[in-house]
């Protein structure tokens, strides 16, 4: 089994070893990737995690179309992300034309990282499923999608290209879930946004970047933004967000994603 790079939010049941959480499932193992001991969910798991307390609306969380001709390789990879965490929301919404077009602009940013080839296949796939609404096999193949790229930056040693993309799904899927949650507060629903270890790898790892990256003024304010979303989510396992703290967590990740999607910045 090839390895799954996993992005967004921590699911209700995600396990962080050093955050001495319960043991994961067998499922949950064959589903999850493991970046050290930290273990990222896929975006249609975690909505699914959320399904389980609510039956949100998800077509009312697609946002207008993102620009598609950013020059920064960094911001490029962190949109592709959150484009990827777009892709499985439309399937969760069953929007057969949202999924074809999220997946024309996942191939025009990937060509931009070098790493379009790797979807010219799965375009065809997608397309075809999307147009006969078989949904699992959509969510099947937009995972692989998803590892293919994954594994060619790796393969080309663009590991600092992966963070990008997984920070990018992963702002993106909070910044949905956090809206889904407020929209319908409750509390068992709350308590799944509870993710340090996410929000430290994430920080450790831009800290770690070579200093031409750091002072890269996006990254500089992602940073910064990340450093609030981890004390936002860094809540005690038996303490349960209130809604005002979950509407406060999307503020953070709506800036977030403004800043990412801005030109120029």
């Amino acid at each position: 089994m090839p390895r799954r790079y996993l992005i967004v939010l921590l699911a209700a049941t995600t396990v962080i070893a050093q955050e001495n959480q319960p043991a994961l499932t067998k499922e949950q193992i064959a589903g999850a990737a493991l970046d050290q001991v930290l273990s990222y969910p896929m975006p249609g798991e975690l909505f699914a995690a959320l399904g389980k307390f609510a039956k949100p609306d998800w077509a009312a969380f697609f946002r207008p179309p993102i620009p598609t001709n950013f020059t920064g390789r960094s911001q490029i990879a962190m949109n592709l992300g959150g484009l990827i965490a777009d892709g499985y929301l439309a399937v969760e919404a069953m929007d057969g034309q949202q999924v074809k077009n999220i997946a024309r602009d996942v191939r025009t940013l990937a060509n931009a990282l070098g790493v379009g080839q790797n979807l010219l296949n799965r375009g065809n796939s997608i397309s075809e499923f999307a147009a006969n609404n078989q949904w699992d096999a959509l969510k099947e193949e937009l995972e692989a999608a998803q590892n293919e790229v994954i594994d060619a930056m790796n393969a080309h040693d663009d590991k600092d290209l992966v963070t990008f993309v997984l920070l990018g799904g992963w702002a993106r899927g909070t910044e949905v879930i956090t809206a889904a949650i407020a929209k319908n507060y409750s509390g068992p629903a709350a308590r799944i946004l509870r993710q340090p270890g996410i929000a430290r790898s994430f920080t450790n790892k831009l800290a770690a970047m070579p200093e031409k990256s750091r002072d890269n003024p996006l990254i500089k304010k992602v940073r910064l933004t990340l450093f609030d979303i981890h004390k936002a989510v860094s809540f005690p396992g038996d303490t349960t967000p209130t809604l005002e703290d979950v509407q406060a967590l999307h503020a953070l990740a709506k800036t977030l994603i403004a800043d990412i999607t801005k030109k120029d910045l």
